[in-house]
């Protein structure tokens, strides 16, 4: 959340009372790298990050599938990285998401989701949205309703505040998981310190390198 300066009266400037306008804390550009580097690291190994594909062709791959079902791709908006696509009772749709200053978030007009909350990477953001009872203004868990973007193909889907259910990871055919990480996923969806297991530093390392449960 940024904080608003508030602004000085012309008058008080006037008188000469008027203080400086506070700055906002410095922002190493080199943190944007490593945020942004971070997390495309994450959804390489996830397994449900589908690179560039169309809008067209995220709703292809998601029109057969149950409600809830999702996957990440490339956004084809200049000003944004990444696109959330998910299957929705009226269909597939998308959703932008927004990245400043080291942190993700859902882009959203609704006038009762002024601040979504932010995270350090777009696998934090999922989880949250995916396992969390804590959604925006108390709504049923699981259920979002951010700005989405109407599928082109489908005139049904008019309706901004369509709930986003994000149930099931929809992997891309030639990124399906290892069987090491599929077993990562289930110890971490069983403890919240796997650093703390007894293992071998190597597997400590493997467990760190992806600490979700999706």
């Amino acid at each position: 959340m940024v904080a608003r300066a508030v602004a000085v009266s012309h008058h008080e400037e006037h008188r000469g009372l008027c203080c400086p306008h506070p700055s906002p804390p410095p922002w190493d550009p080199a943190e944007d790298l490593r945020c942004i580097a971070t997390t495309f690291q994450y959804l390489q190994t996830s397994g449900w990050y589908w690179g560039s594909i169309s809008a067209v062709e995220a709703r292809e791959a998601l029109l057969k599938q149950s409600e809830g079902t999702f996957l990440m791709r490339d956004s084809s908006h200049p000003q944004y990285m990444l696109a959330l696509s998910v299957k929705t009772r009226c269909g597939p749709t998308s959703v932008r998401i927004e990245y400043s200053r080291g942190s993700f978030r859902l882009d959203s007009i609704s006038p009762s989701l002024p601040h979504l909350q932010s995270f350090p990477d777009v696998l934090s953001l999922i989880q949250h949205y995916r396992g969390s009872g804590d959604t925006p203004q108390g709504q049923a868990s699981k259920d979002i309703h951010p700005k989405t973007k109407p599928d082109p193909a489908k005139h049904t889907v008019k309706d901004s505040g369509v709930p986003l259910k994000l149930m099931h990871p929809l992997h891309k055919p030639e990124a399906f998981p290892s069987l090491q990480h599929l077993t990562r996923l289930t110890v971490n969806r069983f403890t919240d310190s796997p650093d703390q297991l007894p293992l071998p530093k190597p597997l400590l390392r493997y467990m760190q390198d992806y600490p979700f449960q999706i």
